[in-house]
């Protein structure tokens, strides 16, 4: 059995069967952090280093993104529309902070690989790929929790308060994390879940397995604080023989439930059901007219929502046109004709590559920018093809009734 004790509220110490794990807690824009991990790692020279990174984030940071690989027509082609602008939002949101304090997001956690590297010791990259994360979430989430979640981020993203690093040195502290789990997890428990429960059991099984050959008597592993209680527990469960460290199943995107595969079909066979009804009532006069008024309603709130964002002309005739579609075929939404239809005629520049990471931090960047605004006009056509629908239930209903 292992023996866990906490030396303060950032750093804790797990003594393992001859193992010794150092947990350090982070923020993730914090000066502090990034000092404190350097100093932590040098004077503790462990025989392994693991941080909370995946390959692609690790590379991000390391190298700068490169937003000029980023295809956005195969983005909109796939489905990926919505996954890729609450990845903007999150990274735009940690990056606003930073730098208000002159810190670059996640700059501890390549500290701590440089710092491992310059002392010649192997280091592990043990979170999990924060696109499978991502989706995991948003397949988990239903249709009220993905606005809500949407919401929350575009309001935190814009807001025109701007944290203290003494607030942004306070989200380390324990009760004040215990807080705001406690606080996610009431507003949204399935997000909750998936970005910290998971990732705690992910984070915990990876860092056990690193040093698990025998050779890495020490480790230290940065983390987020926010996930130092949960790997605390799990790493426990690991050292009593009570859990597996096999996490394979946490890497694989959950399937829709049998309602969730349903719920889709369900206005687009309302639609089909209120025109029949009309024709067998009252013959094609009241079938066209519903038609109509669905058509108006649907397609005229896309094209709303498409020139809100300042789309190109023809975006917001092509987001006019393919919002029934969208709507008939749950399969294809009106965001991936508006959004193809946005790129294809206003194809991004390099320069919005260049500036994209500076752009996402403001309406007038995202305004100004071509990939920025393009998945605007894919959000906002989205957003309103869904309020026409909404309105087009009880507007068909009184036509019939």
């Amino acid at each position: 059995m292992g023996i866990l004790s906490a030396m303060n509220d950032t750093r804790v110490t797990v003594s393992l069967n001859g193992r010794e794990i150092i947990l350090i807690g982070t923020a993730h824009v914090s000066r502090e952090s990034i000092d404190e991990v350097s100093r932590i790692i040098r004077e503790e020279q462990p025989d392994m280093v693991c941080v909370e990174l995946d390959e692609g984030r690790y590379k991000a940071i390391a190298e700068k993104e490169h937003w000029e690989t980023l295809d956005l027509a195969k983005v909109f082609r796939e489905g990926k529309g919505f996954l890729l602008i609450v990845n903007l939002v999150l990274s735009g949101f940690q990056r606003r902070i930073g730098a208000e304090l002159g810190v670059k997001p996640g700059e501890e956690m390549k500290t701590a690989v440089d710092t491992a590297l310059d002392l010649g010791v192997p280091y592990s990259l043990c979170d999990r790929e924060v696109q499978i994360t991502l989706r995991r979430a948003w397949t988990r989430c239903g249709l009220w929790s993905k606005c809500k979640l949407l919401a929350s981020l575009l309001a935190g993203a814009f807001s025109p308060e701007k944290p203290s690093e003494e607030e942004i040195e306070n989200l380390k502290k324990r009760n004040e994390l215990e807080g705001m789990m406690t606080e996610l997890a009431e507003y949204l428990p399935e997000v909750k879940e998936t970005l910290i429960d998971e990732r705690d059991r992910y984070l915990a099984a990876k860092i056990w397995t690193s040093g698990g050959d025998g050779t890495a008597k020490k480790q230290v592993a940065v983390v987020g604080a926010g996930h130092l209680p949960g790997i605390k527990a799990h790493l426990e469960k690991l050292s009593a023989g009570t859990a597996s460290p096999d996490v394979s199943d946490l890497d694989k995107i959950p399937a829709a439930s049998s309602v969730g595969k349903i719920v889709p079909w369900a206005l687009p066979v309302f639609i089909v059901l209120c025109v029949v009804l009309g024709f067998i009532k009252a013959g094609p006069g009241m079938s066209l007219a519903m038609l109509f008024r669905w058509v108006l309603l649907n397609g005229s709130l896309a094209a709303l929502g498409a020139l809100i964002a300042l789309g190109h002309p023809l975006s917001v005739l092509v987001s006019f046109i393919g919002a029934p579609i969208g709507t008939i075929s749950p399969i294809i939404s009106v965001g991936f004709f508006s959004g193809l239809a946005e790129v294809s005629l206003r194809k991004p520049r390099v320069s919005d590559t260049e500036t994209i990471a500076e752009d996402a931090l403001s309406l007038k960047g995202i305004y100004r920018n071509r990939i920025t605004k393009a998945l605007l006009v894919f959000f906002l056509s989205s957003l309103g093809g869904a309020v026409g629908n909404v309105l087009s239930i009880p507007s068909l209903a009184s036509l019939l009734f």
